[in-house]
């Protein structure tokens, strides 16, 4: 059998993935005290009016039940605010109060340079390599 698992794109991607992720969760930790989940959440809260934790599990790979601890957190510390779905009471939609957009704002800035750092390390292979995964990302 000639199988080399380090040239599998499956496992390339998971690699540089969880890699990619974790040197930005050095950044936004260090500075913020947030963990994965919690900057997940808040991300997705700032693209948003209101989002249900079953709306953030069903866009980013994360379990519910991580969702759920880190909206907890953030609700903690004041960061976002659950409220009564109107249209269906058993759900509670999450939004960013005035802290958390002010923390977002803080944090934008961190995001784009590290992600100008990942598009400068690829170099001119950057447009194709962000086509190709847009191409991926969309694709259900």
């Amino acid at each position: 059998m000639s199988f080399d698992l380090s040239a599998f794109l499956p496992y390339q991607l998971a690699v540089v993935s969880s890699r990619i992720s974790r040197q930005f969760a050095e950044r936004y930790k260090a500075e913020f005290g947030l963990t994965i989940p919690e900057w997940r959440v808040l991300a997705h809260l700032a693209q948003s009016d209101a989002v249900s934790v079953r709306e953030i599990h069903a866009r980013v790979d994360m379990d519910k039940s991580k969702v759920s601890r880190a909206a907890a957190r953030l609700e903690a510390a004041g960061l976002i605010e659950k409220r009564e779905n109107p249209g269906d009471r058993r759900l509670l939609d999450m939004r960013l109060t005035a802290k958390g957009r002010d923390l977002i704002a803080r944090i934008v800035p961190i995001a784009d340079a590290y992600q100008a750092e990942l598009l400068a390390q690829l170099g001119p292979l950057s447009p194709g390599f962000r086509a190709g995964l847009q191409n991926l990302y969309e694709d259900p």
